[in-house]
């Protein structure tokens, strides 16, 4: 077969195709054990107990101070040790929606600070208790806020999950990499593996910019302007994910 001709090939073949479904579910899993692990240590930093604090930074100091690679690899060969026996999969979610919950926590700070304290004020005032005030006031403002950045993380996360490869999960990259292998074609199979990622992440900005407006209209008119998929792209590649 020629080159183009093998391109093509990887490029329907099933195992790509799966491995592209096992990449995206890896991202949108992590990216959601992030979010639940931000939002509670977002609120643990504003917490009036120091000991919560404490915790708080502890977690926020072990897991952006030590590369996710490291975590990865600890999650999978250390945590049997001690009797937590997890498959490739689950260790991949689990260290990767931990440490990307350290980052999130700080996208999910900021915006339940950027709500304004005479809205919380208000909101006693009308005496709602202090979880109705965030669940009904702080929230649903603050998520309007988050969407673009959480946005760039989705993204990042997405080519973060490539390096599930080294405990041997069958992601994309672990695919091409493979088939490559067994007849050294690697420009055609990585090739192919870039088309994917490159389609799974324009796919997303387009999704993304369906919420901003949905989220815009819900808001008040001026809270967040809905931006192209051109502005986005300049958005994430001029401030994108902080190195791990």
């Amino acid at each position: 077969m020629t080159r183009g001709e093998y391109f093509f090939h990887y490029l329907v073949s099933v195992a790509f195709v799966k491995g592209a479904g096992m990449t995206l579910l890896i991202t949108i899993t992590s990216l959601l054990i992030g979010m639940g692990v931000g939002l509670i240590l977002a609120l643990g930093q504003g917490s009036r107990f120091g000991a919560m604090r404490s915790l708080t930074l502890t977690y926020l100091w072990l897991f952006r101070g030590t590369p996710v690679l490291f975590q990865l690899i600890f999650v999978f060969n250390v945590l049997p040790a001690f009797g937590i026996v997890l498959s490739g999969f689950a260790s991949a979610v689990l260290a990767l929606g931990l440490n990307e919950g350290a980052y999130m926590a700080e996208i999910m700070r900021s915006g339940i600070q950027a709500v304004g304290r005479g809205q919380r004020t208000a909101g006693r005032a009308l005496g709602m208790t202090e979880w109705k005030v965030m669940r009904f006031i702080v929230l649903p403002q603050a998520f309007r806020i988050i969407i673009p950045p959480i946005g760039n993380q989705f993204i990042g996360m997405l080519k973060l999950s490539a390096l599930v490869s080294v405990i041997a999960v069958q992601d994309l990259l672990l695919i091409a990499n493979q088939t490559a292998s067994a007849n050294f074609r690697y420009l055609e199979a990585l090739g192919a593996a870039g088309i994917y990622y490159l389609v799974l992440t324009t796919i997303f900005m387009a999704v993304q910019g369906r919420v901003e407006r949905w989220a815009n209209r819900r808001g008040r008119r001026g809270t967040m302007q809905p931006r192209s998929l051109t502005q986005r792209l300049i958005a994430w590649t001029s401030g994108q994910v902080a190195i791990r």
